[in-house]
């Protein structure tokens, strides 16, 4: 009768339990990261109570959580590559609204200032046309610097966002380790619930620097990074921090210390939301602000060259249209010399956006691309007759390098930011050709003018009054020098300009060349600055500045939509093994309430079998009492 007793009371006790299990799971079914725990039955053995006898009913053996690791460390993987992807993916995007929409986008002011001045081609005279212009170009260059502005914005966003994230980081390893303390401190006592936080910790943690978890054998979790550094190991958690770039100081980096060390970490070490705010740095945000910077190069070298080949209102020669600030150039913060370098833009039809690193070994200097290490072909040897040369621009050295010394070359990185018109009087507008010619009255040849254009306007004597005199059909003079072989439909040069004839010149025909001079309203200027758009002036003469703008729009919104594309794919790759591990270790409804019904129902019928000991007994006591 006690043995039946017993036996109900502890079948009572484990059905308890086990409905105590099911209600837990139960409550748990929404809660992010619960593994469902399920409670293992096993047959009390006789030594459980010291008694001698077969069959002593049930026991709870183990509440065990139900968890695989494989499908967890799938989900890890899965997970800290969608966080990268999707903070890719929506910095991109905005980048690319940016860049692309009619409102904030270049395409629009561009196409206002060169259809102004076009227009300024069929009035080259006119004040109104003039200062429309004006306005037009500082509207297009204020566009180009909001853009700049915008894309600094982004760039302290990512600043932010390291610096956020590597306090989170620090909050939750060292969570992470304290638990591991405590698990690793009785592994076989644990908290299934506590488990389960843990792991929760750590899907947190990859979410911001992707990686994984490797399990010890006392039950401790170490989590690496992508690139695998350990961030926690054991009990002990590593400290994440930010530092300041060797080259830009205004730029945070990520640095490791553990063991009183500090870690640098380049661009890959790292995975989630932190990886994928880098990787946009790197590959979206740099590559957009350096071609915005070529382009807005491009216009202002291109624009001001021709500018200064045609004469104002005023009779004067043309100045530079629009201001633009040299390439960049920053010395590493660990350089042992005083050296200075100082840039220039010197071919614009090789400049190229991609920032260089240029390292000087004691007796020469190289140059690598800075995000590859590939080397770039470097000649010169850095003074001002013999500049280094580099993409396109040309470098002077100020002062002594030491050995090791390294600057970085940033060709056009936040040169929109500071372009500016250069004039703003609308009469300095170098409309007309500075140069006119005209036959005399007298000729008796059909030799006409077909064109007269600047070929230097850097030549000293390009407005000297200069006459042409054909000695004979094949012959002539300028100012009585030469004679100079005339071919027919070929140009004559002097003096920094180019005239060419239609018909043919006799002996004694004469041509005369000089200053336009002030108030003329030739617009032989205007038309070709109204035509720079289409000028191939970049990728050695193959891209025109149209096409740059189109380039720029398409490089931008290609990557965005890769990433948007990538992030989708992953989000899949993802669901899928959340799904792989909910069904391993998520709760299912359905069965919890079968096995609530079987638990119950044990429960009760435990609860008769003490009901019929206890009847039992009581009949006992009767029977005895008699």
């Amino acid at each position: 009768m006690a043995n039946i007793l017993s036996t109900g009371s502890g079948a009572l006790i484990a059905f308890q339990r086990a409905l105590a299990t099911v209600s837990h799971n139960v409550a748990n079914v929404a809660t992010e990261g619960y593994s469902r725990q399920r409670v293992d039955l096993a047959t009390r053995s006789p030594t459980d109570m010291g008694y001698g006898y077969v069959g002593n009913g049930v026991k709870v053996a183990d509440v065990r959580r139900i968890a695989d690791q494989l499908a967890t460390t799938r989900l890890l993987d899965s997970g800290g590559e969608l966080s990268r992807l999707q903070q890719l993916s929506a910095m991109a995007s905005r980048v690319d609204s940016l860049i692309s929409d009619k409102a904030t986008g270049l395409s629009g002011v561009w196409s206002n200032f060169f259809d102004a001045t076009t227009g300024l081609s069929s009035n080259a005279s006119s004040s109104a046309a003039r200062q429309e212009v004006l306005s037009d170009a500082n509207a297009l260059a204020s566009r180009f610097k909001q853009l700049n502005s915008q894309l600094d914005s982004m760039g302290n966003e990512v600043n932010s966002g390291l610096r956020s994230s590597a306090e989170e980081v620090n909050r939750i390893g060292a969570e992470i380790a304290r638990l591991n303390g405590e698990i690793s401190s009785n592994p076989n006592h644990v908290s299934n619930d506590l488990l389960d936080q843990r792991d929760r910790l750590v899907s947190q943690m990859v979410g911001f620097t992707g990686g994984t978890a490797v399990a010890q054998g006392d039950g401790s979790l170490n989590v690496f990074t992508a690139g695998g550094q350990a961030l926690v190991v054991g009990n002990t958690s590593a400290k994440l921090t930010t530092i300041t770039d060797p080259y830009q100081p205004e730029r945070l980096q990520l640095a490791l210390e553990s063991n009183g060390q500090q870690i640098r970490l380049n661009d890959t070490a790292l995975g989630g939301k932190i990886g994928g705010l880098m990787d946009f740095r790197s590959d979206v945000l740099d590559p957009a602000q350096a071609e915005l910077g070529k382009i807005a190069v491009g216009l202002a070298e291109t624009f001001n060259k021709q500018h200064r080949a045609g004469m104002d209102l005023n009779g004067q020669m043309g100045t530079d249209f629009f201001n633009i600030p040299a390439p960049r150039t920053s010395g590493h913060a660990g350089n042992t010399g005083n050296a200075s370098l100082t840039a220039s833009v010197g071919d614009l039809s090789k400049l190229d956006a991609q920032n260089v690193v240029l390292k000087f070994d004691g007796t020469a200097w190289s140059a690598t691309r800075a995000d590859t290490g590939a080397n770039v072909p470097l000649t010169g040897t850095g003074t001002a007759a013999d500049p280094l040369v580099v993409g396109g621009v040309e470098l002077v050295l100020g002062g002594t390098p030491g050995t090791g010394d390294r600057f970085l070359l940033q060709p056009t990185a936040g040169a929109a930011g500071g372009i500016g018109v250069a004039i703003d009087d609308p009469n300095r507008i170098a409309a007309a050709t500075p140069v006119k010619a005209k036959a005399e009255l007298d000729n008796v040849g059909t030799g006409k003018i077909s064109g007269v254009k600047v070929t230097d306007s850097t030549n000293a004597n390009l407005l000297t009054p200069a006459d042409i005199e054909f000695i004979d059909g094949t012959q002539y003079t300028v100012n009585g020098a030469g004679p100079f072989t005339y071919t027919p439909g070929q140009p004559i040069n002097a003096n920094g300009w180019s005239l060419t004839l239609d018909g043919v010149p006799v002996a004694g025909d004469r041509f005369s060349v000089g200053s336009t001079g002030a108030g003329s309203s030739d617009n032989g200027n205007a038309i070709l600055l109204g035509n720079l758009d289409d000028a191939k002036a970049l990728g050695n003469g193959t891209v025109s500045l149209n096409n740059a703008i189109g380039g720029l729009t398409t490089q931008i919104g290609s990557a965005a939509r890769q990433a948007d594309y990538a992030a989708e794919a992953q989000q899949v790759l993802h669901d899928q093994a959340q799904a792989a591990r909910d069904s391993i270790s998520g709760v299912n409804i359905d069965e919890e309430a079968a096995n609530m019904m079987r638990f119950q129902q044990a429960y009760q019928a435990a609860a008769q079998v003490i009901s019929t000991a206890d009847s039992m007994f009581q009949s006992l006591i009767s029977a005895v009492s008699r």
